[in-house]
Parts: C-alpha cells; sequence; structure tokens
C-alpha cells in the first residue's frame, strides 16, 4: 500500500496494547499493489494464506492489474482482502462528502460483483490519511459504509492504528477515531465496524518476519474487538515507526516473500485464512 500520511508526533506506546488471544490461531498474508503474477502464486502459497485484491487503481498507481484475477487467485488457494482505495480529503474538497462515499459505495459493491466475489463479500475501504479525521472525512467514510452495506455487502475500513499525540492531552489514532465514532452511531444489532490495521512499529510489530501472532497482538485493546486484520509490516519500511524492529528488512527496505525473492510485500495477519470471506 501508499504510505499513510499521520497527523500528529507518533507515539510508541506499549501500555494499552492489547495481550489477549495471543492463544488465537492466526493466519499470515500478504498485500501488494502490484499484482505479482500467475506464475507466483503456487510459491507464495506457501507462506501466505490471504492476500489482498484490489478492486480500482491502488494508491500512486495508474492502473490496477488485480482486475480479472480472482478465479486464479482462489484456485491458488488463497483467501482474500477486498481492497477499495477511498478517497483523500483533499479530493473531498468542494464536493458534497456524503455523496461521494455513496457513489464510491454503488462503484466497490459494482466491482466486486463484476469480479465474481459473493454477495456477501467484505470490502475495506483504504484509508491512506492517519490521525483523527476531520468530519468530512468522517462524514465520507461512514456513508461508504452504510452504502455498501445497503448494497448487500458487508464492509471494513483500512486505517492506522498508530497512535498520535494530537495534543498535550490527547493521544489519537485512526482506529481509535473510527471506532468512537461508530459506537456513537450504531444502531441496536447493528455489526460493529470491522478494520483492517496498520501498525508497523516495533514494538509490537516484528519487522519483515512471519508472524503467528493475532491480530489482537499489534493494536490497542480498546479497537482489539473491531480489528480482524493487522499489517504489521510495510515495502518499504518506513523507518520513522520501525527503527527499533529486528534488522530483518532487505536491503532496499523491502520485505520480500520467502521463497519468493522477487517479490516485496506488506505482512498481515488475521484469525481467519480468508478474512473478506471471498471464496
Amino acid at each position: 500500500m501508499n504510505r499513510l500520511i499521520l497527523r500528529g508526533v507518533a507515539v510508541a506506546m506499549m501500555a494499552g496494547m492489547a495481550v489477549a488471544g495471543f492463544a488465537q490461531q492466526a493466519y499470515t498474508g500478504f498485500d501488494r499493489n502490484i499484482y505479482p503474477g500467475d506464475a507466483a502464486l503456487p510459491a507464495l502459497h506457501k507462506n501466505f494464506a490471504f492476500t489482498g485484491y484490489w478492486l480500482n487503481t491502488p494508491p500512486g498507481a495508474r492502473s490496477n492489474n488485480w482486475v480479472g484475477k480472482r478465479n486464479v487467485v482462489k484456485a491458488a488457494g488463497f483467501g482474500f482482502l477486498v481492497l477499495f482505495n477511498g478517497k483523500l480529503e483533499a479530493q473531498l474538497k468542494g464536493r458534497n462528502p456524503r455523496a461521494a462515499g455513496e457513489a464510491d459505495a454503488l462503484t466497490a459493491v459494482a466491482s466486486a460483483k463484476n469480479e465474481g466475489f459473493p454477495s456477501g463479500v467484505r470490502i475495506f475501504l483504504d484509508i491512506e490519511e492517519g490521525g483523527r479525521m476531520t468530519e468530512v472525512q468522517a462524514t465520507y467514510i461512514f456513508a461508504w459504509v452504510d452504502a455498501v452495506r445497503n448494497a448487500g455487502a458487508r464492509a471494513g475500513v483500512y486505517c492506522s492504528g498508530i497512535d498520535v499525540r494530537e495534543d498535550a492531552h490527547t493521544i489519537i489514532s485512526t482506529a481509535r477515531d473510527l471506532v468512537a465514532r461508530d459506537a456513537a452511531r450504531r444502531k441496536t444489532g447493528e455489526e460493529p465496524l470491522k478494520l483492517w490495521v496498520a501498525n508497523d512499529a516495533c514494538p509490537p510489530a516484528p519487522g519483515c518476519a512471519m508472524s503467528a501472532r493475532p491480530p489482537a497482538a499489534g493494536v490497542a485493546h480498546e479497537i482489539a474487538k473491531n480489528t480482524m486484520v493487522w499489517q504489521y509490516a510495510q515495502s518499504p519500511r518506513r523507518m520513522e515507526f520501525s527503527k527499533a524492529c529486528p534488522k530483518n528488512a532487505a536491503a532496499d527496505g523491502n520485505c520480500y516473500a520467502p521463497g519468493v525473492p522477487a517479490i516485496f510485500v506488506d505482512l498481515n495477519t488475521a484469525t481467519t485464512s480468508d478474512p473478506s470471506e471471498g471464496r
């Protein structure tokens, strides 16, 4: 994925990190903006249970070469993390954020259908800006979530779980902010917002290592119940967050997939081998 943009000063925090759930079975997966190629899938599946799958153009890319590959990826044995690249705040300037969220949601659901995913697939909205969301951003995000659900799919959000100091009295992360907002607006019986949380700071992240730790190991306890997936390493390595990590990245800062030395990946762990139920 692209590099998450964080507002505020990042703070390393072990206090409050969830420790429950370490005994849960966990599955390791990868994601990357560029499709790795059909030939690489068998080797990748030796170590990874699931893969990210873009429905639209990934951040910073000019095209999406995952399109049309769902059946090939499924046949190779992978589960899915289905992704839709959301809008940055600058892209919402002068627009109605609710209408933009609803329109993007319909595009995401239609794209998932065109790719052959089941109707109840969970689609994660990729949010590349961190810290507390502005009201414009939050309106866009939750309009997207509601519209995806109304269209018959399930919704999730990819966001930063890295704490930043907002002011002298407040520490916040995008994940904490969205969970609090969701709790305030959620109707009785409605599913809590599910998250794919990015936190590549060490600790708790292990750097470029295959991890068997479940998502709860990498997030603050307030958001552990909402977290389905933990992205614990990014390629290239983000030194501002990962400087305390073990020296297990390649010389160029990337995490290369075991047995597939030409393929660099972001690394994730989840408690299911098919987080989006996309098979």
